[in-house]
């Protein structure tokens, strides 16, 4: 199985910037896809970013229309390591950000598409 670990979250006031991690370990091979996702308190887990890559058709990167033009997902391959630039933060941000591993189904949005989970970090924006 594939094991994720998240970090980089912490406290940031409103239009800061954060750099989420996740370095992943174990079985990764013939995974292609890794996402980033959200749960707010009191909230359900909402998809936040998503990147798929292959050597046929390049990288495609996913977002939610509410972090579009403020946050950047990548990867570097060689660290086995997902990232997540996040800029101009608000405080509808905060939340517990969870990276994840897809393995199954056809959306990169869907959680259910995802079969291994990191435990979460912690993200808060507030003034």
């Amino acid at each position: 199985q594939e094991q994720l670990q998240e970090s980089g979250g912490g406290l940031v006031q409103p239009g800061g910037s954060l750099r989420l991690s996740c370095a992943a370990s174990g079985r990764t091979f013939n995974r292609n896809t890794m996402g980033w996702f959200r749960q707010a308190a009191g909230k359900e887990r909402e998809f936040v970013a998503a990147i798929s890559w292959s050597s046929w058709i390049g990288t495609d990167t996913y977002y939610a229309d509410s972090v579009k033009g403020r946050f950047t997902i990548s990867r570097d391959n060689a660290k086995n390591t997902l990232y997540l630039q996040m800029d101009s933060l608000k405080p509808e941000d905060t939340a517990v950000y969870f990276c994840a591993s897809k393995n199954r189904g056809v959306s990169n949005t869907a959680i259910e598409s995802y079969d291994y989970w990191g435990q979460g970090t912690q993200v808060t924006v507030s003034s």
